[in-house]
């Protein structure tokens, strides 16, 4: 969430200095304050890179309005500053200092204070200052709030040590976590959220004197220190001052051991005290040994708090504890089966533990309070889209992942936590990550050894950053390209999408679970269980979305042909983990109507875990359990029973885990059945390999990002690219031509890469490493012109290329009728109309789902469906300049009008612009003969089929279906598109026969 905060130029603040030396010091030594903001019109309303005031907000609504009200009691002057809102997100206002001025020195006093006239509302109001950097917006945030639980005027006092480091956002990702107050840009007030207000502020100032007590800290170099029993622990106590500077004063630190679980038979006591002299340097440290004592008593881990007294600057924020390891226990064996370990530690286990096991909290939420880690037994956390460490980098993702294990560690039976991440394609959150393309495209390329390379590439550099979990693949079957979801999906058809999951083993790799413990596989989840896909367009009930989360409706014949049928194979393959679906299934003649997916015991229990045999564990998704109807209580009692093991709780872990325990101690959630789910989930942590080593393995990380890597994307982007029309041979290109490039997305890296890509939206711009469409086509060797609005000159020019196409958007925030549509852009189809008007052009469409481009068709010489490629526009280039043909097939139907969705391969009605299965191809011979060879090529696919050799069969129905197209040509009517859809479909179901007696039907027609 993009919020900015800040303040004051150095020729303002010269000038108010004499205002503030009026005001009186609060005592002898202390130095006049400094007023920051009198609000009588000295800031103007403004924004970056000039000095000013201005809102800020979440949507158009959100930013509050302001104005400069006089006021006979304003605290400071004539004048306050006074605002109305009504944020149903966020939203806020800022003072920041220009952006080519200098940064402020802030060291010398307290605190910041203002004056804020209070309603009485007991709301929170956020308030943030900003510290180092470039400027402004390169620099770091800090924050702390007040209640709003008073009337009238009063002074807020905020001194700096109040301040924390924000760890949801940061505007550059950090830079060194340390608020050093020496360069500071401005102030940011966070407003209270929904319900409208107003507000009124004046007289903003700096205060106090930063004596050294709050200038000097004393950190721990952890906050647990594990070691085996009979070993020394060290823990290093540093001295650090803002601004680096050396010690004023002394600071001395008394230690003493004592309080924890350990007894003093397990340790050698430890106690003294040590000084740290007046000029000792900043980041100067001491270490305090502990011996622990060895016996042969196996045990669970015991706790030795290292107590801390520090006197002349501030403390650790947390008692360090160290921690002596569980050993001699059987869980703890590498050596015993899964099955007994598992056994072992699930009978130690309280029923506080076990509901712990079954909690998955948001990183962000345990951020500032790590400890909860520990306190609560927690099992699990994830990083939710667009939430990293900070900096973004293989090295911050292990370091952060390092330290919440460590605090597992602090825990009686050190039962590691299991991170898990939506690498949907590639590690997509990461920046500098190589990005596949989206499963639509990948679909297109139909190509399933490849596509295992790509999850092999992506589980690689996943676990590399110390994550041992996928929330990946969806196995969702696109039924309506107004899904925001659409681009998840390998295609609209179960027998393309089950061709596909050979992506579980690129993640996991073999299916009986033997390789999860390498370090570059990870455990795999199959989402989102079930239907998902098949949402009815209006029916959903989530906020302004329109098809996601809504109901499927289906027959039971439907659901087992369409919807369950990836599922079976993704369990066949031993997929370790599955997430239900936000939506709801309603199945005609059950009785139940519409039944959201976390609720479903029928499905979970009874087809999932009973009838197909699922021995993993099933994650609900993102709060999941809140749309089941009731109230807590009665969520976590429907989807526990209903068979979920683990529930994904982001910020409400305390409250579900305390919901558990109690519906368990009532009788209401059976024993048995959390033992189940504990048992589950423990089974996929021994064999990850979790217990014997939780910590980062970053032997892979160097080749995150690697060439390597990168070409295996590369491929993949090549083979997705589909060929929908080619007149006079256009494509490929020629590098003597010269070539006029145009359109929105030839040149926008996160346009071609599209949502979950380093944030959950993504988004347009330079947002990570790699190659652009435009780029590629030069490296390649192209003579290229680029004028991305084609406002320049045409003449001159072989052949266009206009790259068009959407704009990033994931889940239901890109439903169609939420924002979006299936059509091109106003400056798209202007881009379109002018090139191809001049000259010969291709235009390649880059997007999630197809886009309806009827009106233009005529006027197009070559049209390319090239999906979202992701960071590698290399492969786009390889096709489009001959260095590799064109293969890609559609894996949905391309419509006609939006009129006609949904549309889909097997509906009685089916006339598309293009059938599924559509895709002409370059650099290969169309094979000659007519239907005699169709007929000869039906022979021999009845034949392959017979004998198994599928590699044969493949080839017979594809150089029938290239037979089909060539004389087809744009004459694609409903006659020819049913039987060649058809086609593609038999083809992967392995009845090759069958295939191409559809395609003979489709020639006849043509």
């Amino acid at each position: 969430m993009p919020r900015t905060a800040l303040l004051v130029s150095t020729a303002l603040l010269a000038a108010l200095l004499p205002v503030s030396a009026a005001r009186a010091a609060p005592a002898a030594d202390a130095p006049a304050s400094v007023l920051v903001d009198r609000f009588e019109g000295e800031v103007p309303f403004a924004s970056q890179p000039a000095e000013g005031l201005f809102t800020w907000g979440g949507d158009a609504d959100d930013p509050p309005t302001l104005r400069l009200a006089e006021r006979p009691d304003a605290p400071e002057g004539q004048k306050v500053l006074a605002g109305d809102y009504d944020i149903s997100g966020y939203g806020g206002f800022t003072h920041d200092y220009a952006a080519d001025g200098p940064a402020h020195d802030w060291s010398a006093y307290r605190g910041i204070r203002f004056w804020w006239e209070g309603r009485g509302t007991g709301r929170t109001v956020t308030f943030e200052i900003k510290d180092g950097g470039a400027h402004g917006e390169a620099s770091e945030l800090w924050t702390t709030s007040f209640a709003d639980d008073f009337t009238g005027w009063k002074q807020i006092e905020l001194p700096f040590t109040d301040f924390v480091y924000r760890t949801d956002y940061q505007p550059v990702g950090g830079i060194d976590q340390v608020l050093g107050l020496t360069g500071m840009w401005g102030y940011a007030v966070t407003l209270p959220t929904g319900a409208k207000g107003s507000f009124a502020m004046d007289a903003v100032e700096l205060y106090g004197t930063a004596d050294q007590s709050l200038r000097a800290s004393v950190t721990a170099d952890a906050a647990v220190h594990p070691v085996a029993e009979g070993a020394t622990a060290s823990v290093r106590l540093t001295v650090a001052t803002t601004g680096s500077r050396p010690l004023d004063e002394p600071v001395t630190i008394t230690y003493r051991t004592g309080g924890g679980s350990a007894s003093p038979a397990d340790y050698a006591p430890a106690e003294g005290t040590f000084t740290f002299p007046a000029g000792t340097a900043s980041g100067t440290s001491r270490v305090v040994q502990v011996r622990t004592r060895k016996d042969r008593a196996a045990e669970t881990a015991e706790t030795i708090p290292l107590n801390l007294t520090v006197t002349g600057a501030r403390p650790p924020a947390e008692t360090p504890q160290i921690v002596i390891d569980a050993h001699g226990l059987p869980y703890l064996d590498p050596k015993l089966p899964v099955q007994r370990r598992v056994a072992d530690l699930l009978s130690r286990m309280s029923p506080e533990e076990k509901a712990g096991q079954m909690t998955q909290a948001e990183r962000g939420a345990v951020a500032a309070t790590p400890g909860d880690i520990a306190t609560y037994a927690l099992g699990s956390l994830l990083s939710g889209g667009g939430s990293t460490p900070t900096p973004n980098t293989p090295e911050g993702w292990a370091k952060m992942i390092d330290g919440f294990q460590l605090r597992a560690q602090a825990t009686r039976l050190q039962i590691p936590l299991i991170y898990g991440v939506d690498a949907v394609h590639g590690h997509n959150n990461l920046v500098g990550a190589t990005v596949m393309p989206h499963n639509i495209g990948l679909g297109a390329a139909r190509d399933p050894k490849l596509a295992e390379r790509t999850a092999a590439v992506t589980a690689a550099e996943v676990r590399a950053t110390g994550v041992p979990w996928d929330f990946a693949p969806c196995l969702c079957v696109t039924r309506d390209e107004r899904w925001g979801r659409s681009y998840e999906s390998f295609g609209e058809d179960p027998a393309l999408v089950a061709s596909m999951e050979t992506v579980i083993q690129g993640f996991q790799g073999r299916a009986d679970g033997r390789d999860l413990d390498r370090h570059d596989k990870v455990l795999a989840t199959a989402k989102h269980f079930v239907g998902d896909g098949g949402t009815a367009y209006g029916s959903s009930t989530t906020g302004t979305y329109t098809i996601d989360q809504g109901v499927t409706e289906v027959t039971r014949q439907e659901l087992e042909a369409v919807h369950l049928a990836p599922y079976a194979e993704a369990v066949d393959r031993g997929v370790g983990s599955v997430m239900p679906s936000y939506s709801s299934l309603d199945i005609a003649g059950d009785g139940k109507g519409p039944v959201k997916m976390h609720a479903r015991g029928d499905m979970i229990n009874g087809v999932l875990k009973g009838r197909m045999g699922f021995d993993g564990f099933v994650i609900s998704d993102w709060n999941g359990i809140d749309q089941i109807p009731g109230d807590l209580a009665s969520d976590v009692r429907t989807s526990i029973n209903a068979g979920l093991d683990m529930i994904m709780v982001p910020y409400g872990y305390k409250d579900f885990r305390a919901a558990l325990v109690a519906e368990v101690r009532a009788g209401r959630i059976s024993e048995k059945r959390v033992d189940d789910a504990v048992s589950r989930i423990l089974t996929q942590k021994f064999r990850l390999g979790l217990f014997e080593r939780p910590y980062a393995d970053t032997r892979g990380a160097s080749a995150i990002g690697s060439a390597a890597h990168r070409a295996v994307a590369r491929q993949a982007v090549a083979e997705s690219q589909v060929l929908l029309k080619n007149a006079g041979g256009l494509l490929p290109l020629k590098r003597s031509q010269k070539v006029y490039v145009a359109g929105s997305n030839a040149d926008d890296i996160g346009n071609q890469s599209g949502g979950w890509t380093v944030t959950w939206q993504g988004s347009s711009g330079d947002i990570t490493p790699g190659t652009t469409i435009l780029q590629a086509m030069r490296r390649a060797g192209g003579n290229v012109t680029y004028s991305k609005d084609a406002s320049a000159p045409t003449t001159g020019h072989d052949v266009g290329v206009v790259v068009v196409g959407e704009t990033p958007y994931a889940e239901g925030v890109g439903d169609v009728g939420n924002g979006h549509d299936l059509e091109l852009s106003a400056e798209d189809k202007a881009a379109v109309d002018k090139v191809c008007a001049a000259m010969k052009c291709a235009v390649l469409i880059v997007s999630g789902r197809p886009q309806l481009i009827g009106d233009r068709l005529g006027e197009i010489d070559a049209l390319v469906a090239s999906w979202l490629p992701g960071t590698e526009g290399d492969g786009v280039a390889d096709v489009l300049y001959g260095k590799r043909p064109f293969t890609g097939r559609l894996p949905v139907t391309w419509p006609r009008s939006e009129a006609q969705l949904p549309i889909n391969v097997g509906d009685r009605s089916y006339d598309p612009q293009f059938p599924y299965g559509w895709g002409l191809t370059t650099l290969t011979k169309v094979p000659s003969g007519g239907e005699h060879t169709l007929k000869t090529l039906a022979v021999a696919g009845r034949v392959a089929e017979r004998l198994g050799a599928d590699e044969a069969g493949r080839t017979l129905v594809t150089e029938a279906r290239l037979i089909v197209q060539q004389k087809a040509g744009q004459r694609i009517t409903a006659a020819v598109s049913a039987p060649f859809a058809d086609a593609d479909h038999l083809l992967l179901t392995g009845d090759y026969g069958k295939a191409v007696d559809r395609l003979i039907a489709a020639y006849r027609a043509a």
